[in-house]
């Protein structure tokens, strides 16, 4: 079955086109993007079993691997990865403003971090580099690891804020768990980065661990 073979008013292409994309469910934006479903099932309807098994919840899904989304019957690889690159289209998604973002708070910076670290299903360094005005620089990517880690380099992180001429940094990563409370490892790490980036003159504002929806500052809690 596909979309095609559906009532009119429940073609969810249609509907987009002639309603807008805010009057269509997730499943509906998710069968879109399927295009068509399996023999049992219209688009629609796989689109919303995938959901109903990720909790209802588009986050969950969005932490689907390629291997893990392919286990649906009816997606394939081309869908698998098509879906992929939507969710992550969506991560990317920021407003083009001229104006260079500044830093007052940890809210702040957790809304800028949160859209490339919320839904990963394994953990990733990034950074913030701001200006004297504490005003970002860029957004750069350190590293990414497993489900329980992720390597990060001290050397990497100090000469990329060098070269960007950066008077401050803001480290980042994801707790996949969902949980916000620092390990002994990023407690130790912090330590080793704040020490480094002084040696250049280049104050660490904060580091910021990110989990479902929430998120730990390290300034804010009094460790730096």
């Amino acid at each position: 079955m596909t979309i095609k073979t559906l009532a009119e008013d429940d073609r969810p292409r249609e509907k987009l086109a002639q309603m807008g994309r805010q009057h269509l469910s997730d499943a509906e934006l998710l069968a879109i993007i399927l295009g068509s479903g399996n023999r049992k099932e219209t688009a629609v309807q796989l689109a919303q079993r995938m959901l109903n098994e990720h909790g209802n919840n588009i986050n969950l899904l969005a932490k689907a691997g390629i291997n893990e989304l392919k286990k649906f019957n009816g997606v394939g690889e081309a869908k698998a990865v098509n879906i992929a690159a939507a969710f992550e289209l969506g991560r990317r998604r920021i407003d083009n403003k001229e104006e260079k973002i500044k830093i007052t708070g940890s809210k702040i910076a957790y809304d800028l971090l949160n859209r490339y670290l919320s839904d990963l299903p394994h953990e990733e360094f990034r950074i913030l580099l701001l200006n004297r005005a504490n005003q970002v620089i860029r957004e750069e990517f350190i590293s990414k690891g497993g489900v329980s880690g992720t390597v990060v380099d001290v050397r990497i992180i100090c000469k990329t804020a060098i070269e960007n001429y950066a008077s401050g940094v803001i480290l980042s990563h994801n707790h996949p768990s969902g949980q916000v409370q620092p390990s002994m490892e990023d407690k130790s790490i912090t330590k080793k980065l704040k020490e480094a980036l002084a040696f250049f003159d280049v104050k660490l504002l904060d580091h910021i661990i990110i989990g479902e929806g929430r998120y730990f500052s390290f300034t804010d809690e009094g460790y730096l």
